[in-house]
C-alpha cells in the first residue's frame, strides 16, 4: 500500500511540474529570429560633392524582425570596409547609427556618408566600398546579411576670410575683436566668451574698422548694413556663433569646454567651465585644484572628452580613458586648445593641446 501511494506522489510531481513548465514563457534567446528579407539601398553608388553634401544621398530600408514576444524592436546600422566584416574582429571597427524603435529604414545625407566613407579610409575622389548591415535588438542582437555601397567621397573646398566681432565683451575695439573664421561661402562660424557684467551687445563687420558693419534689422537675428542698433547675445558665457551673409542671419548655441576630475570642485560629475581667449585661439580657466585627475569635456557632458595618456606629451587624446594627473594642491593656470571650427562637419579632431601650470 505504500508503495502505491510513493508512487501515486511521484505522479502527480512531475504532473504539477509540466504544468509549470507550459505556464512559463519561453525565453526569446532559445529561439531563430532572423530577418525575413534582404535589407535593400535606395541607390548602391554615390558620387558626394557639395552639390548633395545637405541632400539625401541613399536610404537604407528593411524588413521587420520578428521576435516571439510583442514589445518594440530597436534598429540600428553599421558601416564598415568589406575587408572587416570578416574573421575574428568582424565588424569591430564599424561605425554604428543608432535609427530608433521599430523605425524601418534611414537616410543619410552625403555630408554624413562622406565622414563615415574618410574615417573608414576611403581615399578622396576615388570610388571606394563600404559594406552596411542592419542590427535588430530585443532581448538578444542580430544582423543582417550585409549589402555594399560604392562611395566617392570629396574633400570640401577650403574656404578663406573671416567676420568680425566687436562688442561690450571686449570694449567694442574692432582691431581686437573676435574673428569668426569662413566655413563656406558666405558662412563663417567661431567662439565667443561673454564675461559676467561686460554688456551684451555687438555688431558684425568685414574688415577690422568702421567703414562698414552690420546691426540689428527686423529682428535681433537680422543683418542690416550700418544699422546703429546692437545686436544682442542670450546671456553670459561662451557661444558657437554663426554669421550667414547669405540670409544675412546669425545664431549662436552655448558651446563651453571645461576641466573635470576629482582634482577639480566639481569631481567627476560637474566641470568647471573655461572662457575662451579669442585672439590667442584657446580655453582657459583658473582654478584652485587638489591631487586628483584633470579631464576636459564640453558643454558639462561626456559626450565629447579628452583624455590624456601620460602627463608630459600635453596632448589630449578624443574618448581617451586616461587623465592629467595632478600631484600637489594649488591655483593652476590650464588651457585647453584644438581646432574645433564647424565640428558638426568636420567632426572633433583626434588630439588637442593643453597645459596645466602650478602659479
Amino acid at each position: 500500500m505504500k508503495k502505491h501511494i510513493y508512487k501515486l506522489l511521484v505522479l502527480c510531481a512531475v504532473a504539477l511540474f509540466g504544468a509549470s513548465c507550459e505556464d512559463t514563457v519561453e525565453l526569446t534567446t532559445l529561439q531563430a529570429v532572423s530577418f525575413p528579407s534582404a535589407i535593400e539601398a535606395s541607390t548602391n553608388t554615390i558620387i558626394i560633392s557639395d552639390d548633395n553634401a545637405s541632400e539625401s544621398v541613399v536610404a537604407i530600408s528593411w524588413p521587420a524582425v520578428v521576435y516571439p514576444i510583442q514589445a518594440p524592436v530597436t534598429y540600428a546600422l553599421q558601416f564598415d570596409i568589406p575587408a572587416n566584416t570578416s574573421g575574428e574582429k568582424a565588424w569591430s571597427t564599424a561605425i554604428r547609427i543608432v535609427v530608433g524603435e521599430d523605425v524601418l529604414s534611414k537616410s543619410i545625407i552625403g555630408l554624413d556618408l562622406n565622414k563615415m566613407a574618410i574615417k573608414l579610409g576611403l581615399p578622396i575622389d576615388v570610388a571606394g566600398k563600404i559594406a552596411v548591415r542592419v542590427e535588430s535588438y530585443m532581448d538578444h542582437t542580430i544582423y543582417s546579411d550585409p549589402i555594399i555601397l560604392t562611395v566617392t567621397p570629396y574633400e570640401k573646398q577650403v574656404v578663406f576670410g573671416a567676420i568680425y566681432m566687436p562688442g561690450n565683451y571686449q570694449s567694442w575695439d574692432v582691431n581686437t575683436a573676435a574673428a569668426l573664421s569662413a566655413i563656406d561661402s558666405g558662412v563663417f562660424q567661431g567662439y565667443v566668451t561673454i564675461p559676467v557684467g561686460s554688456g551684451l551687445g555687438f555688431k558684425l563687420n568685414q574688415e577690422r574698422n568702421w567703414a562698414q558693419f552690420y546691426g540689428a534689422g527686423a529682428s535681433n537675428f537680422d543683418l542690416l548694413n550700418m544699422s546703429d542698433t546692437d545686436f544682442q547675445m542670450p546671456g553670459e558665457g561662451s557661444y558657437q556663433m554663426t554669421i550667414n551673409l547669405n540670409t544675412l542671419k546669425w545664431s549662436s548655441i552655448p558651446y563651453s569646454w571645461g576641466i573635470v576630475g576629482d582634482a577639480t570642485v566639481g569631481s567627476w560629475d560637474n566641470s568647471t567651465p573655461m572662457a575662451y581667449d579669442h585672439v590667442n585661439k584657446t580655453w582657459k580657466v583658473t582654478a584652485d585644484l587638489v591631487p586628483g585627475n584633470v579631464k576636459f569635456r564640453l558643454n558639462n557632458t561626456w559626450t565629447i572628452n579628452y583624455g590624456a595618456k601620460n602627463n608630459d606629451d600635453g596632448i589630449m587624446y578624443l574618448d581617451n580613458q586616461g587623465a592629467y594627473y595632478v600631484a600637489e594642491a594649488g591655483t593652476y593656470a590650464i588651457t585647453f586648445t584644438i581646432n574645433d571650427v564647424n565640428p558638426a562637419v568636420n567632426g572633433y579632431p583626434a588630439t588637442a593641446t593643453y597645459t596645466v601650470t602650478k602659479i
